[in-house]
């Protein structure tokens, strides 16, 4: 197996690393932490799938920001969202890395980076695709990154977002399209999976009959801003894997838009989990209301799923909205 980046400084003697805690934010599941001693280790992350893997594989994890003497920067794609984790990081370490690919703008932040501390070294590390590059406190100007970090709210139609969440700034198409289909009456109890900043929810709880509706999302940064967006008493909000989600009681309905990419690239796998998500959180009555990217298959697994399955008037060109009922329960 080929080193990572991070292996191939710290073993090379390239950068050596302060005594003390380690801080590392938002290592995706599967990063290679191999080199550093997982006793120092405390990782940031709000995105729960990646939350639940390092707290599995045996790393301290939390939710919140960390201060530490050495601060490991895994590159989020939202360039805002990298820059605030980037000026928090400097703003209180005595190292810092970045580590990060080029499809993720990892050659962007270095340029913008070396022209904010232009005395530093940043060569780094390049291979595999992407680059990891370090600067000490010593070499930071004062007050360099204070234009980077962490940026106001986006507030737009009396909806407000942070940056690096799905849709910032502006309502999903294909969320505004399975909205405007809804019926004008809904089922009692429902979930929104995978619920974002809650623009569905709010959506839902203009329907006649609605009397809860939960909101199941991954991303923290996310359901954070869904609390703002949504301040009607019938909403209550759960930091969950949408996939992984087991419900205290069956829901009668379901409303969703699933996430199909997985970092850069798109992954219909993830999908199809929401789907089958859904099934096995309905009760044997119940409804689901989805939206899909057009060219994406989904009406294989909906028919697995579920015993009635049509594709609902509304859609456009790159959308298509499904309507399913009765989930397919397996024989005992």
């Amino acid at each position: 197996m080929a080193q990572s980046r991070l292996t191939t400084a710290l073993d090379s003697g390239a950068v050596s690393l302060p005594d003390g805690p380690i801080a590392v934010f938002r290592p995706a599941a599967g990063f290679d932490l191999s080199a550093l001693p997982r006793e120092q280790v405390v990782i940031s992350h709000t995105f729960r799938p990646d939350y639940d893997y390092w707290r599995a594989a045996g790393y301290a994890v939390q939710e919140g920001a960390i201060t530490a003497p050495t601060a490991l920067v895994v590159l989020p794609r939202s360039k805002v969202q990298a820059r605030a984790l980037i000026a928090a990081a400097v703003a209180t370490a005595e190292l810092v890395l970045v580590d990060g690919q080029r499809e993720d703008g990892i050659d962007s932040i270095w340029r913008d980076m070396r022209a904010k501390v232009p005395a530093a070294d940043l060569s780094g590390v390049v291979k595999a695709h992407g680059r990891l590059f370090w600067l000490t406190r010593d070499q930071i100007p004062a007050g360099a990154f204070e234009d980077w970090a962490a940026p106001v709210l986006s507030e737009f139609d009396g909806f407000v977002t942070s940056a690096g969440v799905f849709s910032d700034g502006a309502v999903d198409r294909g969320s505004a399209l399975l909205a405007a289909a809804l019926p004008e009456k809904l089922p009692a109890r429902i979930a929104d999976l995978g619920a974002g900043w809650g623009y569905l929810s709010q959506a839902i709880l203009q329907r006649e009959g609605v009397k809860t509706v939960d909101l199941i999302e991954a991303e923290a940064l996310a359901l954070e801003n869904a609390r703002q967006n949504v301040t009607d008493a019938r909403a209550k909000f759960t930091w969950a894997d949408a996939t992984q989600f087991k419900a205290d009681k069956a829901y009668d309905a379901v409303v969703m838009n699933p996430p199909f990419h997985i970092g850069a690239k798109g992954e219909p796998a993830l999908g199809r989990a929401f789907i089958t998500a859904a099934q096995r959180i309905l009760h044997p009555g119940g409804k689901l209301w989805m939206v899909a990217n057009r060219h994406l298959p989904y009406e294989a697994i909906l028919r697995e799923q579920f015993h009635e399955v049509s594709e609902l008037p509304g859609g456009d060109g790159a959308f298509k909205l499904f309507y399913a009922a009765k989930p397919v329960r397996a024989r005992r």
